[in-house]
C-alpha cells in the first residue's frame, strides 16, 4: 500500500560488513516509514543528501558499547579508546579520503554544463579535477581519445553525486547532535545512544518533514543548527588526526 509496507531485499551474509550495511539500510527504511503520511511529492529527503546521511548515521552508531548493550561482545573484551587508531584509520579511509572524490564528480559535471571544461576537454578536465582535489594522476598518458569519467556510473547514466559528499558531511552532525541528547562523555567515536527515547522522538521529528520543509528547517529540528558543519567530523577524528601528525612530523605534506 506504499505506506506501511516497507521491505528491504537483500542477500546477505553473517559478516561485519553485512551487519554495517543492513544498519544503513533499516536507516532509510525509517526514513520512508516516518514521511509516509505527506504527499507524495514530499516523501523524500529534505535535500540530495539527508537519505544517505541517515543510513549512514545509523552505521555510525555500530560502537563497541552498542555490540555490548545487543549482546553481540563481552565488556570485558572491549579494548580501551586508546587502541582505536586502527578502526578511526578504516573509518578515515570510507569517510575523510572520499570526500574530494564525492565533490569532483559534480564539479566536472557542472563543468561540462556550463562549458568551462569544452567538449574537446573532457579528459584533461577530468585530470585536472583529480589532480587537483586528490593529488594523483594517471598512471599512463591520456588524451582525449579516452573517456576516464565514463568509468563512473554517475557520470554517463547523468545522476548528481554530490548528495554523497552531503551526506558524508550530514552523518557525522546527525551523529553529534545525537550523542550530545544522549549525554554522551567520552570519545566521539565511542558514543552509543541505544535505546535513548529522547534522541528517538527528536530524530523522527526531522524525519517526518521529509522533503515538506526547506532542509534548513529540518537540520535545525534534529541538531539545532541550520547550518551544514564539518566540525562534528573533525572531532569524530581527532584521535586519528593527533596520531597522524606524530606519525608525519617532518614529512612533506602536499603535492
Amino acid at each position: 500500500d506504499e505506506k506501511d509496507d516497507l521491505r528491504i531485499k537483500m542477500c546477505i551474509k553473517v559478516n561485519s560488513d553485512d551487519f554495517v550495511t543492513i544498519h544503513h539500510e533499516l536507516g532509510h527504511n525509517y526514513y520512508q516509514r516516518a514521511y509516509k503520511a505527506l504527499p507524495a511529492l514530499y516523501r523524500n529527503g529534505a535535500n540530495d543528501g539527508f537519505h544517505e546521511a541517515i543510513g549512514d548515521f545509523v552505521a555510525l552508531s555500530i560502537t563497541p558499547d552498542y555490540l555490548v548493550q545487543i549482546g553481540l561482545l563481552d565488556q570485558s573484551k572491549v579494548p580501551s579508546a586508546d587502541k582505536d587508531i586502527g578502526l578511526l584509520l578504516r573509518q578515515a579511509m570510507d569517510k575523510v579520503a572520499f570526500l574530494p572524490f564525492g565533490l569532483l564528480i559534480d564539479k566536472w559535471r557542472w563543468g561540462v554544463f556550463d562549458g568551462s571544461i569544452p567538449t574537446g576537454g573532457y579528459e584533461a578536465g577530468w585530470n585536472k579535477l583529480r589532480l587537483d582535489y586528490q593529488g594523483i594522476v594517471p598512471p599512463v598518458a591520456r588524451d582525449e581519445t579516452r573517456f576516464d569519467p565514463g568509468a563512473k556510473y554517475h557520470i554517463p547514466n547523468n545522476t548528481p553525486y554530490a548528495r554523497y559528499f552531503l551526506a558524508r558531511v550530514l552523518q557525522f552532525q546527525f551523529y553529534k547532535a545525537a550523542c550530545d541528547q544522549a549525554g554522551w562523555k567520552g570519545p566521539l567515536h565511542r558514543c552509543s545512544f541505544f535505546g535513548n527515547k529522547e534522541v528517538g522522538a527528536r530524530l523522527n521529528k526531522m524525519l517526518e518533514m521529509g522533503a515538506s520543509k526547506p532542509w534548513p528547517d529540518a537540520l535545525e529540528a534534529f541538531t539545532g543548527s541550520r547550518e551544514m558543519s564539518g566540525k562534528a567530523m573533525a572531532e569524530y577524528f581527532a584521535p586519528l588526526k593527533a596520531w597522524l601528525d606524530k606519525q608525519n612530523k617532518g614529512q612533506p605534506k602536499g603535492w
